[in-house]
């Protein structure tokens, strides 16, 4: 089953890709009304979404060595837009707070990252290990698999950059592109689950 779908595989694990930066793009926008544009708010953002990434790598690859399925892979999708769209949502409360309590914009804005980006964050990043596992079938191939999935959740990440940076925020509301993300990954995770539950299963073994 998993091989009649690795062109699946690719678009999803590129979008991912290309999410992710979206959203860590934006992420400067959100924050900039409280704390400043300056290059520690950026080091905030940034910090956050490495060590989010980190994290959900790591659990990722855990979550991909027992049974790993497109359903399971779908709904990492789904749970990744649920934890995407409060960033829309909340927003503006959760910055509130934090910049009328913390006095230093440098650890206001780390705080503020980490509340809005560290969670959906570690979900996103979890989807290129488990993609390498739904790709992957003998270990004579794994690292050209793997080489070829990062290289496209890169190109994704790229993509993501150019386009939320020179079009997206010159024709949206940050809010609204928020928004479309959520919706974007939801729908992502709704159709992988959907083709896996009217694909003919052939054995996985763990």
């Amino acid at each position: 089953m998993l091989n009649k779908t690795n062109g699946l595989i690719y678009f999803l694990a590129f979008s991912s890709g290309f999410s992710i930066m979206g959203i860590e793009l934006l992420g400067g926008r959100i924050l900039a009304p409280f704390f400043g544009s300056s290059v520690h708010i950026w080091g905030s953002i940034i910090t956050v979404f490495m060590l989010s990434l980190s994290f959900g790598y790591l659990l990722g690859g855990k979550l991909s060595i027992k049974r790993p399925s497109l359903t399971k892979y779908g709904l990492i999708f789904l749970l990744a837009s649920i934890a995407v769209l409060p960033i829309a949502l909340f927003a503006q409360p959760i910055m509130a707070f934090i910049f009328t309590h913390v006095e230093d914009s440098r650890y206001g804005s780390l705080l503020a990252s980490t509340a809005l980006f560290f969670i959906p964050t570690i979900i996103l990043g979890m989807i290129s290990p488990y993609s390498v596992r739904l790709l992957v079938t003998d270990s004579e191939h794994s690292g050209q698999v793997a080489g070829g999935l990062y290289f496209v959740s890169t190109l994704g990440s790229a993509l993501g950059t150019i386009i939320t940076s020179f079009y997206m925020v010159l024709a949206f509301d940050v809010n609204a592109i928020i928004i479309g993300f959520a919706s974007f990954i939801g729908c992502l995770g709704l159709f992988a689950i959907a083709l896996d539950k009217l694909t003919i299963k052939e054995p996985v073994y763990a």
